[in-house]
């Protein structure tokens, strides 16, 4: 099984070469029933001819994944990496490298941490902030709200079945919730203005609060899933420091709109986060599944992140130029995720990305315009990044369903209908510089 095999390297090598080759069809949901069928009796004592391995991949497994990174792809959140990110990570992934500590990838790690410091640069973050790559936007709130709790706990002196609370908006995204579920914390709702949260509404609810003094965070989202809207992260920050709370940003998808111009004036304030998430596999064309995850002093994350046991006191120095990611998250074992990023970003240059989310939010606003000017379509609101709301009058929510099949059965798009304000509404998410205003229009086209 570990020997070379020439026959198997240019069978799957030419399967790569022919997917980076090829637009990607978005391609259709599959069958239970067919799927067992097709993969019965595969894995048993014996083996298969890779071949026909291969075959039983692209015919019958392959064409049920709808391919995120299609240009046609409108829905949740797309992806879209570079070929040079695609290509690399293949590179990275067939090299077997355990990213876990400088000991054993201190090349690997130096590369993910240039990025990182040119993520913390864009974002106005000091010299010494620092982190690590995980797996997505989930893992790093995560991460960053288990920092923030036990940080908390020390300065604060709050015993480890107290209660603590977060401040978050009616807006945040799901994995918030979640991690708060998680990590023993109960949320403390701060209802947002147009779904945006304010800092006057942050002080309003502190200041209305019988006891306020187990709120020890706050979460801002820098671009909100379902609408692109960021917070208000300045004022939003300055009521953080009046009352000692843990500012973090969650800009999974609207981060990357840093690299824009256009837009760059609306994340004022994120330079006071005192933890960062980034999912550059959204919207800086990196491959799944990779999120920056960064903090304002990572040895805070290292106090509350760092594993000890003995076989791993090889990997702890007291050389603190040796950065271990394992002691920034709640991993141990991790691949060099950010390492796609890297040589993307070393090929192409900054300026390359951001024309292509210059492209993203221009698309955006020419599809606002569009759709103002459909009679039979509204704009909900003006797109603030990528993400555009709309509803065609007269529709129920099976309408928008049946819309949505036909538009994948017929490979036009896939656009899920999503919920806005207790109302079935449609949703296009631009991210994908090959999407064009044509394939938009096209897309109208079929709204009767």
């Amino acid at each position: 099984m570990h020997t070379h095999d020439p026959a198997l390297t240019d069978l799957v090598v030419a399967a790569l070469r022919d997917r980076l080759l090829h637009a990607p069809t978005l391609n259709h949901p599959g069958v239970p029933d067919k799927l067992d069928k097709a993969l019965a009796g595969v894995i048993g004592p014996e083996g298969n001819d890779p071949a026909e391995v291969l075959r039983l991949w692209a015919e019958q497994l392959a064409p049920t994944a709808i391919a995120v990174d299609s240009p046609r792809f409108l829905s949740f959140v797309p992806a879209a990496p570079t070929q040079a990110a695609a290509l690399f990570d293949m590179l990275v992934s067939c090299s077997s490298i355990q990213g876990v500590s400088w000991l054993l990838a201190s090349g690997p790690i130096t590369a993910e941490n240039q990025v990182l410091r040119l993520l913390a640069d864009l974002a106005g973050l000091p010299g010494e902030a620092g982190g690590c790559f995980v797996s997505g936007g989930s893992a790093g709130n995560l991460s960053a709200l288990v920092t923030a709790r036990d940080t908390a706990r020390h300065r604060r002196g709050i015993g480890p079945y107290d209660r603590v609370r977060f401040a978050v908006s009616d807006q945040a995204h799901s994995s918030i919730g979640n991690t708060l579920r998680i990590i023993g914390a109960e949320p403390f709702v701060v209802p947002t203005a147009d779904h945006r949260l304010t800092g006057p509404a942050l002080r309003a609810a502190l200041l209305a609060d019988p006891d306020p003094s187990d709120v020890i965070g706050v979460t801002a989202t820098a671009g909100t899933t379902n609408a692109g809207i960021i917070d208000d992260l300045a004022g939003m920050a300055a009521v953080a420091r009046d009352f000692d709370l843990w500012f973090h940003v969650d800009g999974a998808y609207g981060g990357a709109g840093l690299l824009a111009p256009s837009v760059r004036d609306r994340y004022r304030g994120i330079e006071h986060a005192d933890s960062l998430v980034i999912d550059p596999h959204k919207w800086l064309f990196a491959p799944l599944d990779c999120a920056a995850l960064l903090y304002r002093d990572p040895r805070l994350a290292r106090a509350a992140h760092t594993q000890d046991a003995s076989y791993l006191d090889a990997l702890h120095t007291e050389d603190a130029t040796q950065w271990n990611p394992s002691d920034y998250a709640h991993h141990l074992s991790r691949r060099a995720r950010g390492l796609p990023l890297w040589f993307s970003l070393a090929v192409h240059g900054t300026r390359a990305y951001g024309e292509a989310i210059e492209k993203a939010l221009t698309l955006a606003r020419e599809t606002a315009a569009l759709i103002r000017n459909t009679p039979h379509l509204e704009l909900i609101r003006e797109p603030e990044l990528s993400a555009v709301l709309f509803r065609r009058t007269g529709w129920t929510a099976g309408d928008y369903a049946d819309w949505s099949a036909r538009l994948l059965a017929g490979q036009t798009a896939f656009v899920a209908p999503t919920g806005w304000e207790g109302e079935t509404v449609a949703r296009f998410a631009f991210l994908h510089p090959q999407t064009t205003l044509e394939m938009v229009e096209e897309i109208i086209g079929t709204i009767a």
